[in-house]
């Protein structure tokens, strides 16, 4: 079958306009109005010079459906995830590229009741669709565009993941990367108790202080300044459409997103033991091993958000968690959340009155790990059977890529869905130097 190089395992993402363009954006929104029958569709997009003719475009394919669109403008993806079920939509879509360069864009969809909708959810039969060049009939009455500003009532739906009146006056360096965290933050700061330094805090699609992601090393350089300079208890980066967050503790040191999954696990189970934590293949014995103590039940699942929210969905899962530093809340329509994870953490720093760097020194002790460590590779899957056979003598397990585990150390190399990568995560027993010789020893391997 033919492919359109857009679609992705999870969502549409590519380099506009050779790869996305207003043209795929319409037939995309009449496509997906007639697919799910759709009477009104929620949409959204981020600050990317690209975003407002897309939106515009995508609009006008649901409208020419005879589908109504609510338009919440600039937002964050999260806002999407909220206001699809708030306002009963029968779907919702948010034009972003999150982290990616600024020359892409894409698409992120969901269904009603904010139900994910991956490629083989449904987006695969929409490129099927599109193909063809069936859209769909053109409706006699065409749907209208309502605009919306959903921000108050976003904002008040989170009050019920924090209490303003037992959190600390903290002081917390904010870094929204030019994205669109900005004006969301700005509206938050009235209900808490904590001092924000904000950094890069107003929406640019210039990204004049680099595209706003926090994993590559150099981006996180302003946020360590700020927090050393300011003195700081807390540090707190977003990526573009701010459905993930990273943290910095009180001495500038990042925090990998895998020891936040435990922390937010071990905080949760806390107040709700017995109950499933949903998680990602890539590393996971810290995970396993705080979910256990505290009373709860590790789920593993496949990397990403379409396939973690099914797998809470199954389970009932109260919370999910990957290392890439998404986050999922049952409470939150199984979605994934920037901002729940910054509150959740004040709040447990605030009640057990502790440093950032106390929460997670434990952890980091017992399980170090290398952080994903991306490698470009000519033949991904060919390496990865490569990787099969040099490292046969292991526990092997291929849900999700290759996982390898010995009794003292473990990995996992997974191909990106979105980019020609290959992704790598090594983790040990309370080994540093074991982890750093294993890490060097696969990536040699990985690079050869």
């Amino acid at each position: 079958m033919d492919r359109i190089p857009s679609f992705k395992a999870y969502d549409i993402r590519g380099k506009v306009p050779g790869e996305l363009n207003a043209d795929l954006a319409y037939k995309i929104g009449r496509t997906y109005a007639t697919l799910l029958k759709c009477k009104s569709v929620l949409i959204g997009r981020d600050v990317r010079k690209s975003s407002p003719e897309l939106s515009e475009s995508l609009a006008k394919g649901l409208n020419d459906a005879g589908c109504d669109v609510i338009d919440l403008g600039l937002c964050g993806t999260e806002m999407i995830y909220f206001g699809t079920p708030y306002l009963n939509a029968d779907g919702g879509i948010m034009i972003t590229a999150s982290h990616n360069p600024p020359e892409y864009n894409g698409l992120k969809f969901v269904k009603k009741g904010s139900v994910p909708m991956g490629y083989d959810a449904g987006l695969d039969e929409i490129e099927k669709r599109i193909l063809k060049n069936d859209l769909g009939e053109v409706a006699d009455v065409k749907g209208k565009i309502h605009q919306k500003d959903l921000m108050n009532e976003f904002i008040d739906s989170l009050k019920r993941f924090y209490n303003a009146e037992k959190m600390k006056p903290l002081k917390v360096v904010v870094n929204a990367g030019n994205g669109c965290v900005g004006p969301a933050l700005d509206t938050l700061e009235k209900f808490l108790p904590i001092k924000m330094i904000k950094i890069f805090n107003e929406p640019d699609s210039n990204f004049p202080n680099g595209v706003p992601n926090p994993l590559l090393p150099g981006n996180r350089q302003a946020t360590i300044d700020a927090i050393k300079k300011h003195r700081a208890d807390l540090g707190v980066a977003w990526d573009g459409d701010y459905d993930r967050c990273f943290f910095f503790d009180e001495d500038a040191n990042f925090i990998e997103g895998y020891y936040i999954v435990g922390i937010l696990a071990k905080s949760i189970l806390k107040l709700n033991p017995q109950e499933k934590v949903v998680h990602d293949p890539r590393l996971i014995w810290n995970t396993v091993d705080v979910v256990s103590r505290a009373g709860g039940k590790a789920v593993v699942s496949k990397s990403g958000h379409a396939f973690i929210k099914q797998k809470m969905r199954e389970e009932n899962a109260i919370y999910g968690g990957e290392m890439s530093a998404h986050h999922y809340f049952r409470e939150n329509y199984y979605s994934d959340s920037g901002l729940i994870p910054f509150l959740l953490i004040l709040q447990l720093m605030s009640d057990e009155n502790v440093k950032m760097s106390e929460l997670v020194r434990e952890m980091v002790k017992n399980y170090p790990c290398s952080g994903e460590i991306n490698s470009t590779v000519s033949a991904p899957a060919q390496k990865i059977e490569e990787i099969k056979q040099k490292y046969s003598n292991g526990t092997q397990n291929e849900l999700d890529g290759i996982s390898v585990e010995f009794p003292d150390w473990r990995f996992n190399v997974r191909m990106s869905n979105t980019e020609p990568l290959l992704r790598l995560n090594v983790e040990t027993k309370a080994d540093e130097k074991l982890m750093k010789i294993k890490t060097q020893e696969l990536l040699d391997f990985i690079r050869t």
